[in-house]
Parts: C-alpha cells; structure tokens; sequence
C-alpha cells in the first residue's frame, strides 16, 4: 500500500500491457480493498482482529484458486479430445481423395468404350418409340373419322358428345407428343411438325365448338328461358376444360412441355361474352335515338329490359350455373358498369335541360328505386348499393352547374321578352286592368313568380343541391329583371318628357308597375326552399331588396315629375300682383294635387301613402321656393297686410286638403280607390270662395301629415322597404340573371294577394292567372301567349 506512482508504473508487466482490461481489474480490486481496510480499521482497538482477518483472506484465496485450476484443467482436456479428432479427420480425407483419384484414372481409361456403346443407345431410342406407333396405331388411323363425327354432332347440337370426342383426340395427340419428349433427348422440330399437321384438324375442331358455345351464351337469358339444357351444356363444357387447364398448370405434370392450346381459359371467355352481350344488347343506342323525348323512351325501356333479365337471371340461370359462378352478383355488377359508362358517354355529349333533368332524376332516383334495381323480386340477393355509385358525385356536380346554366339562358331570354311586351302593353289606348278593388295592376308578376316557382320546384325533384343552385340562380335573375326594368322605366319617361301625350296612360301603368313591384317583394319569401315549414317568411337578398327598392323609387320620381310639370305654370305665377289681387291659382294647384292624389289613389299602401307624403314635401318645397326666388315690393301697409291673409290663406287651404287626403289614406284598403273626397279647397268653401284661415303647414299643432307622421320617421314609415327606401334619387346597380317554365307538378301556394279574391261585383284577383293572361291578352297582343315556357317538363 505504500509504493508510489512511480513505482506502481515501473512494476507493470508486460502482460499488462497486452491485456489493459486486467490492468483495470486490479485497480478497481485494490481500491476496493482499500475501502474495506481504511472502514475496518479506522480504530486502533480494531488492530487486534488483524491476524484474524488475514488469516480469513487467505483461505478465501486458496479455496478461489483452487477451484480456478480444476476449471482449466477440464478445459484443457476437451481441448486435446479435439485435437485428436481433428487429427484423425485430417486422415480419414487424405485417403478418401486418394480414391477419388483412383476412380478419375479408371474412367479416363473407360471413355472409348462408352462411345462404342451410342449406336446401341440409338436403336434402343428408336425401337421404343417403334414400339409407342405400333400400340398408337388402332387409335391413329381412327383421328379423321373421329373429328368427322365430331363435327356432325356438333352441327346438331349435341354439345357434350362433340365435345367427349374432342378431349379424346386432344388425350391421343398429349400421349404422343409426351412420348416424344420422353425419348431422352429433345424431339425435332421435324417430328414435332409431323404430329401438329396430323392433328391440324383438332384446332379447327376446337374453335367451332367455342363458337358455338358463346353463342349459346351470348343468349344465355332467352335460353334458360327456352331451352335451359343446351345453356346447361354448354356451362359443363366449359367446366371441364378449366379442369383440365387446372391439371396441366397445377398438376403433378405443370412443369412438362406446354399443351398446343393450353390454357384455354373459358371461364373468363363466359364472362366477357356476356358482358358484350350485355353492352350491345343496351348501351349502343345511336346518337339520334337518345335526343329530346327520344332519350326518356329509351331510359324507360333500359329501366324495363334490365329488371326483367335479372329477375331470370336470379330465377333460373343461377340454378344453370355452379354456385362457385356466382352468376347473380356478376351479372349485376356487369349491368352497372356498363349503365354507368354508358351514361358517362351521354353525359359528355351537349345536352339541354330537359335531357340532364331526366338524366338525374333517373341516375338519383329511378335507379334505386322499388321500380328497378330495388325491386322486390330482386332483393335481398341484389345490393347495389355495395356496387358505388352510378354516376361519380363530381359528375353529379358538373352536370347540376351545367344544367343551371341552360335554366339560367333561357330564364333570360324568357324575362328579356316578358319585358319588351310589358312596356308594348304601356302604349295600348286603354289603362291597365284592375282588380277586384280598384287597384291597377298587370300580369307581369304572377307570371314571373310562377315561371321561377316553377323552376326551383323542378329543381327540388332532383337534389335539394340543385334547388339550392336555381334558387340562386332565380334571386340573381330577378335582380337583374329589375335593374333592366329600372332602367326601361328611365328610358321610357324621356321619351314622355318629349311628348307627354305618349304613352296615353303613363300614370296608371306607372301606379300598376308600383303595384306590380310590391306584389313581387311579398312574394319572393315563397320562392325559397322549405318556405313551408319556416316560422316566418324568408329574408329577401340584400341586393335583391334594394333593386326592388330602386325600381320603386324610380317609378315614384317619375310620377312626382308629372306632379311637378303640372303644377310649374301656377308656380311660375307666384309671387304677382294677380295672385295678390284674389286670382284662385291655389285653387288651381288644389284641383291638380286632387286630380293627382285620386290617380295615386289606385296603388296600394303604404306607397300611396309615400306619394301623399312625397306630394306634400313637393308641393311645399316649391310654393316657398317661388315665393323666395322673386321679388315683390308692397307699396303700402294694407299691401303687406294682404300679402300675410293670403298666405295664410294658402296655407290653410294647402293644410285642409292634405289633411283630408291623410285621413282619406287611413281608411281601410279594402273600400279602394273610388271613395268620395272632400272639395280640396275647403269642407264648407264654396267653389270660388277662399276658404277661411287656418294654421300654417309650418305649425307644429297643425293637423297637417306632419302631425301624423314625424318628418324624420315619415319616408321610412310610409316606404314598404323601411329606411333603406326613404330617398328618390338612386344610383344604377349591377345585376345577375335567372329562368321559368311550365309542368304538371302542383303549383305551390302563392301568396294571398297574388290569389283570387271574389269581389262584390268584378271577383277579379289583385294578379290574374296563367290561363287570364293568355285569354285578356290574346286578342290585343298574341306575343305573351306565343313566349315558350322554360320548365322542364315531366310528362317525358
């Protein structure tokens, strides 16, 4: 324990060197045991125990050591066993090569003598295929006959006798040409040629049958109908040559010399004639036969042809068939690969909607359907639903896209040309019809309304996808109907500012479209899917909204500009010294207001009461304009005085008939328009008399419509679109476009101001129906009942 480093480094052996591991091993065990020293004897008393412990150590060592030398010592004796025995093998291969030499010496010494032996080699070959021909004879000079009497029977039907003797030429031409290739060595290709032109009738032999066999399954469904034996043979036939196509491929002999012919593989002959059996029989239809109505007739006789022959398959060709054929699934699954290619092909050709309405409504809905493939006769052994689905969803959607578009084109035109006999109908020398309660209107929005029911309806037949899409596409339409009738309502009251005697009656068509326009708003809601069911109706399009908002304010201006070139020439007159001396011209500009306000009296309200309120505004913006814009000097205190009477005077009879005309427009809409008024210029003023003094129009307790309506909630209140309606002066807006048409499907309930309403006298409706508008417009313009309705219809 006491040596130092440098000694330890000196003491070092060599073998430490060579083995660090050991070196390592030692120094952990001196520290260990240093450990255990420095903890025994860290006292002084514990010193006596040393003789002890060492004397412990050294037995401990003495028994390790010991039991360390017999360990080697058993190694070391297994280790000269194998020396030993690998002595004794080195021995035993030294005398085994010395004989391999021996026997190589023998045999270089014994080559002369086996090649004097191949001439005998030949003619024992030779003698043994001799012998082959000899035993082969009987049967070979029978092939011709054989094949001859093959044929025969099977020119007459007789499909398993033909076919018997044709497995017994092919067994006749294996035998000779396996003894061929058992001679020993490889057959010529002479004699090889020699067995094929014998036997050339065989292959002949072998493709008449087949033929014959797959016409007997091209018509496997009328066969087991009629004749189930022969379909029967023919199936066993094909049996036994994939049995024998069996044994040659996986057979103790599959590795031998291929079979002229082999494998045949009928089975999968079977199931590819049928399948073009099936394909020709369906899917070939020429291009001219599934055009127009044409295409519903042949989607109709694919639905009846394709049930009836798998209801026979499912009854009989399944008993004609080995279970392991599982004819029924596969024909199935054949019958929808080939409806579905086959309608791929339809549906990339250029259809119109009619065509892709009847083909996805027959896609979606015939196909699954209780009338084909989920026929009662056919389940539950035919599941179509584990087959995918018949036409891609991708496809589905292309073709929806496609067919909105088509709706939406003939939508288009459709309202394009509605519209252009709309505005003829404006220059007729007779006012719009009236309904039931004196209100103007025209048929323009029951025939709109119902040619875009009519379309979202179709729609809804298909998929509610597709109803969603024509919805859209009809709320795009109708805006764009609206702008364009906005602007024909701008072009229109230019032409009148021309010459205002056309169109004769320019009011009451502008008071019909203001009807019109608001039958359109409370209809729209019922254009929406599911409108039914909802508790309350549904919001209008923003866009929409405000192109209905816009076409009203347009009429609105229009017929306040007619207002306000009335009433320019009395305006012109105020202030003057006629006006002040007593001349009537508010009388006059009464008489104008009234004859105005009784004209307005055919809309409905609220607009009515927009115009009333609107008139007022008008008329009071510009008496007090006149009034400011020219100068009148009164010469005199009773001037002045007088210039006070008869504006007061002028209000108070301004006041007393809009008060009246209020009142008037608070009546109940039901009394209609043909009410008798009260005499503009007073209750109790005589015709020529002033009325007497009243409070101005400008006095907040004056019974004026201020009092009845604030002036900041007036437009609002009185306009049917709230605030967003309150201005006259509107900006152009862009549009989309939408489609309509005709069906046999039940029309939806419409609104109950687009429905009959019997009145006292007319029973006239506030807009007529399909069938009134053809029979009031017939004779004054043929054009609306000659437009083409664009709906598909449902009687294809």
């Amino acid at each position: 324990m006491g040596m130092s480093a440098e000694q330890e480094e000196d003491s070092r052996s060599p073998r430490d060197e060579e083995w660090p591991e050991a070196e390592k091993a030692e120094k952990l065990a001196r520290g260990a045991a240093l450990k255990w020293a420095s903890g025994v004897f860290y006292r002084p008393d514990k010193l006596e125990g040393l003789g002890h412990y060492r004397s412990r150590e050294a037995q401990r060592n003495s028994s390790i050591q010991s039991r360390l030398k017999s360990t080697v010592q058993s190694h070391l004796e297994g280790v000269s066993a194998g020396l030993e025995q690998l002595r004794s093998a080195a021995g035993d291969v030294r005398s085994v090569r010395q004989d391999l030499c021996a026997v190589r010496w023998h045999l270089l010494g014994s080559a002369e003598g086996f090649q004097r032996l191949a001439p005998l080699r030949a003619v024992v070959t030779e003698h043994a295929q001799l012998a082959a021909v000899v035993r082969a004879l009987p049967q070979l000079s029978s092939v011709h006959e054989l094949l001859a009497q093959s044929l025969r029977l099977l020119h007459g039907q007789q499909l398993l006798e033909a076919h018997a003797g044709l497995m017994a030429l092919e067994r006749l031409r294996e035998e000779i040409t396996s003894q061929l290739h058992s001679s020993g060595s490889l057959p010529s290709d002479q004699a090889l040629g020699v067995v094929e032109s014998f036997f050339a009738g065989l292959q002949e032999l072998s493709d008449a049958l087949a033929q014959q066999l797959w016409r007997i399954v091209g018509g496997g469904v009328r066969l087991v109908r009629e004749d189930p034996a022969l379909f029967v043979s023919a199936v066993r036939i094909i049996e036994r040559e994939e049995s024998v196509d069996d044994a040659l491929l996986l057979g103790p002999h599959a590795n031998r010399f291929p079979a002229p012919g082999r494998p045949k593989a009928w089975r999968q002959r079977f199931y590819q004639v049928m399948q073009e059996t099936i394909a020709a029989a369906h899917f070939k239809a020429a291009h001219v036969d599934v055009k127009g109505l044409g295409l519903g007739r042949h989607l109709a006789t694919l639905q009846s042809n394709i049930l009836v022959e798998l209801r026979v398959v499912k009854d009989l060709m399944v008993q004609c068939c080995p279970p392991h054929y599982n004819i029924l699934s596969i024909c199935t699954h054949m019958y929808h690969q080939g409806l579905s290619d086959y309608l791929q092909d339809i549906l990339s050709r250029d259809l119109d909607k009619q065509e892709i309405f009847m083909l996805l409504s027959w896609v979606l809905h015939v196909y699954q359907s209780p009338e084909m493939m989920g026929h009662p006769d056919l389940l539950p052994e035919v599941d179509v639903s584990t087959l995918g689905p018949l036409v891609s969803p991708e496809v589905v959607e292309q073709m929806e896209r496609k067919y909105v578009g088509k709706v939406k084109a003939s939508v288009t035109e459709w309202m394009r040309r509605t519209l252009e006999v709309e505005l003829k109908e404006w220059f007729r020398e007779e006012e719009p019809e009236m309904d039931h309660l004196g209100f103007f209107q025209s048929a323009l929005p029951i025939i709109v309304m119902q040619m875009l029911d009519e379309n979202i309806r179709v729609a809804s037949l298909v998929t509610d996808s597709l109803q969603q899409k024509v919805y859209a596409m009809a709320m795009d339409e109708l805006e764009a109907f609206l702008i364009s009738l906005r602007e024909a309502l701008g072009e229109c009251g230019k032409e009148h500012q021309k010459d205002r005697s056309t169109p004769k009656h320019y009011i009451s068509y502008l008071l019909a479209l203001l009807n019109n326009n608001m039958a359109l708003s409370s209809s729209i809601s019922t254009l929406h899917p599911g409108s039914a069911s909802l508790a309350k109706p549904a919001e209008i399009p923003s866009s929409l909204q405000t192109a209905l908002d816009r076409a009203q304010k347009k009429a609105c201006r229009l017929l306040l500009e007619e207002l306000l070139l009335d009433l320019q020439p009395l305006y012109v007159q105020l202030p003057s010294r006629k006006w002040l001396s007593g001349a009537q011209l508010v009388n006059s500009m009464c008489e104008v207001i009234d004859k105005y306000m009784r004209d307005f009296s055919h809309v409905r309200n609220p607009v009515f009461k927009f115009l009333l309120a609107e008139s007022e505004h008008l008329v009071m913006n510009h008496y007090v304009r006149a009034l400011m814009e020219k100068k009148m000097v009164c010469r005199s205190a009773e001037e002045r005085i007088q210039l006070s009477t008869q504006l007061l005077q002028d209000a108070s009879q301004l006041q007393e008939l809009f008060h009246n005309l209020v009142r008037e427009a608070a009546a109940p809409e039901t009394q209609g328009p043909g009410r008798e008024r009260a005499d503009p210029r007073g209750d109790n003023c005589p015709p020529g008399a002033h009325p007497p003094p009243g409070p101005s129009l400008a006095q907040p307790g004056g019974p004026g419509i201020y009092e009845e309506i604030p002036r900041h909630q007036r437009r609002a209140h009185l306009h049917p679109a709230g605030s967003a309606g309150r201005r006259l002066q509107g900006s152009p807006e862009r549009g989309a476009g939408n489609d309509g048409t005709e069906s046999t499907v039940p029309a939806r309930k419409l609104p109950a101001h687009l429905q009959q309403h019997p009145g006292p006298s007319s029973g006239a409706s506030l807009l007529p129906s399909q069938g009134q508008v053809c029979l009031r417009h017939a004779r004054r313009s043929p054009a609306v009942c000659s437009l083409p309705w664009p709906v598909v219809s449902l009687n294809n």
